[in-house]
């Protein structure tokens, strides 16, 4: 049998010893790093709760030059998880990242490559930022009642923070579904989502009151500060905790399809790209029993559900004149058979009108109109009947549809409805 000397069973026991104490460094680090977190969320519910640190700030003054961009969308998720109220964490989460600002900020983040979605949109930020300080020096000029001056072009800057819409708008339909698919704790982005609401509000307000010819120059004052309060700190969670976790996460391969996206949405303060690349189909594979629509997939009877439930008729004609589709066979205001399918459309009107359907297909078969409009009353009710062209990718004519719709109580609306009240 072999013989283990004293020196193998040595070097066996300093192994083991070895592989024993890195196995209980990193069981240390792990219950470090859990009770870490722990306490920071500790910390951040009770701020949220109290809407103040003073009482317990120097206890947790060392943890919080801890804060990455990960830990605060975990920390930001739960307490949107936890049974305090929306706008109770709304009210306080500035002051909460307040406290954060200096760790985010000096924390090494993964920034973009030049022509990245990511890229685009902190370039568009850059934009805003130079608007934002023209803003600031033209305010400094609103003194005594010299300010009205001063007024029209403060407004005209205004105006131009209306394009930033679009920033927000790529954000909620692009970004958001693509982190919400790729990262648990994406729930900061109902906060994001009502901030971005307060500075389309404050905006709109601001420009509203513009149009007063003399409006009170403190109340100005505030609004624009409001404003300022509610853009810039969005600007800076982008870039310091959303962007760098939305780089670190979403594949490679996606972020492709959501500068094409990105495109076809559009973008302000900067040219758009230029993209050679198509747009893949790769996360929407058409999977079996299913109709791929290009912006979704639906099987037929979640087609047939949707339309027959449109308040809405609608009558598809192909380019050859034949009818192929309608819908609503319950709520018509028109009827329609289905003995009508394959009938060319001009056996469907009288002969007296059968010049009208001819020239509106004409005009949109040789491209000189898209649309008609008609109106009628019909039975109390007043109906308004569109007629619109279908053309594809090369403009080629592929049809008409005809959209009639009950407009009489769309035209008694007035004001605003914001709030769900099943009893209208």
């Amino acid at each position: 049998p072999p013989i283990v000397t004293s020196n193998a069973i040595g070097g066996f026991l300093f192994l083991y010893l070895k592989k024993k104490k890195i196995r209980n460094t990193m069981s240390e680090y792990l219950n470090n790093q859990y009770n870490n977190d722990e306490k920071l969320f500790f910390f951040s519910k009770k701020l949220i709760e109290t809407g103040s640190a003073r009482d317990f700030f120097n206890e947790f003054e060392p943890l919080l030059k801890t804060v990455n961009a990960r830990n605060t969308m975990q920390i930001i998720d739960r307490l949107l998880t936890e049974n305090i109220p929306f706008y109770q964490v709304k009210a306080n989460i500035g002051k909460l990242l307040n406290l954060f600002y200096k760790s985010l900020k000096e924390a090494p983040v993964k920034v973009p490559a030049d022509g990245h979605f990511l890229y685009f949109l902190m370039l568009e930020n850059r934009g805003v930022e130079q608007i934002i300080g023209q803003l600031k020096e033209e305010l400094k000029k609103l003194k005594g009642d010299e300010y009205l001056e001063h007024l029209g072009v403060i407004k005209e800057l205004l105006e131009q923070l209306k394009a930033y819409e679009l920033h927000y708008i790529k954000k909620e339909n692009i970004l958001f579904p693509y982190i919400e698919k790729t990262i648990a704790d994406y729930r900061c982005l109902q906060l994001m989502w009502s901030f971005h609401d307060d500075y389309r509000r404050l905006l709109k307000k601001l420009l509203l009151m513009l149009d007063n010819k003399k409006p009170e120059l403190k109340e100005l004052q505030k609004l624009i500060g409001d404003l300022f309060f509610v853009l810039l700190p969005i600007m800076f969670r982008e870039e310091f905790i959303l962007f760098p976790e939305a780089l670190r996460s979403i594949p490679d391969e996606a972020w492709g399809d959501m500068l094409l996206h990105g495109n076809e949405l559009g973008w302000c303060y900067i040219d758009a790209p230029i993209i050679v690349a198509e747009l893949k189909n790769n996360t929407n594979a058409t999977k079996t029993g299913m109709v791929d629509l290009v912006t979704g997939q639906l099987t037929p009877e979640q087609i047939i559900l949707m339309m027959e439930h449109l308040q809405l008729d609608v009558t598809y004609v192909d380019e050859n004149d034949e009818v192929r589709y309608f819908s609503g066979l319950k709520h018509r205001i028109f009827p329609r058979s289905k003995a009508i399918i394959g009938r060319k459309v001009q056996n469907c009107h009288p002969k007296e009108s059968v010049h009208v359907v001819n020239e509106i297909v004409q005009a949109f078969r040789d491209g000189s109109k898209d649309k008609a409009d008609f109106w009628i009353q019909m039975k109390g009710r007043f109906v308004k009947i569109s007629y619109y062209a279908l053309r594809d990718d090369s403009n080629n004519y592929k049809g008409t549809i005809e959209v009639s719709q009950d407009v009489s109580d769309i035209r008694t609306l007035e004001g605003e409805k914001r709030l769900l009240d099943w009893g209208d």
